[in-house]
């Protein structure tokens, strides 16, 4: 059903992103993607060769206006055009009275900010039957010590995902809002072997869960509106 697909699916380059581009390009989606690092992007782009689909991506920095306009340029030259916007780029963070001014902004120009930028060039671009997937977090709702900054955000991703899917529900798009407990992967601060261990133990999910999710409400009949989808290792610690 994704065979052919026009995806756009940022923060791809590294963890649930990338899980995520490897999914699509399984089932045979046509993605492009980005990351801020160029050699987390040329390995993800080696990594992804012999998938069904077909795969293009940039360096780029979804809080910078201009990267974002080059984002959608590369869409409508490579896709001619958008089915499906995967809006997945965001950081960790640490507690507000632990970050410099200038950082807890950044988390939050990239987390918050380049999110709905993306959905507004995405909704430029999507007609009847386009789909939105937020990837959110639950830390939306447990608020742990901590996660002030993070949380924040991704409170208003649920927030803003929530709403802005009964404002294009009479255009025929869906919008979609996935909210992962703890994943494996770089943006957590155990080490990779730490990370399987943690995952083996059931406390913590594979970024592939997460992709494997995504898919699922990427093929639901266009009559199914997955509102959200929470997901959590079978023993969330938080």
């Amino acid at each position: 059903m994704l065979a052919g697909k026009r995806v756009l699916v940022t923060g791809g380059t590294t963890g649930i992103g990338r899980a995520i581009v490897r999914q699509l390009l399984d089932e045979g989606a046509r993605v492009v993607t980005f990351g801020r690092d160029a050699t987390h992007l040329q390995d993800a782009l080696a990594a992804f060769q012999g998938a069904s689909g077909e795969v293009h991506g940039v360096t780029a920095d979804i809080a910078s206006q201009g990267d974002l306009a080059r984002i959608f340029a590369e869409v409508d030259e490579r896709l001619g055009g958008l089915d499906i916007l995967v809006s997945n780029a965001a950081l960790g963070a640490d507690p507000l009275d632990a970050m410099a001014e200038e950082d807890w902004r950044y988390v939050v120009e990239v987390n918050l900010i380049g999110a709905l930028a993306a959905a507004r060039g995405a909704l430029e671009r999507l007609g009847e039957g386009g789909q939105i997937v937020v990837i959110g977090s639950i830390s939306a709702d447990i608020r742990a010590p901590g996660e002030s900054v993070y949380s924040a955000t991704k409170g208003g991703l649920q927030a803003f995902s929530e709403t802005l899917r009964k404002e294009v529900a009479e255009r025929g798009i869906r919008v979609s809002l996935v909210e992962p407990g703890s994943v494996g992967s770089d943006m957590q601060p155990s080490s990779p072997e730490e990370q399987r261990e943690t995952i083996a133990r059931a406390e913590m999910l594979r970024a592939e869960d997460i992709a494997e999710a995504v898919a699922f409400i990427l093929t639901r009949p266009e009559r199914c509106d997955v509102v959200s989808l929470r997901i959590e290792p079978r023993i969330q610690k938080v």
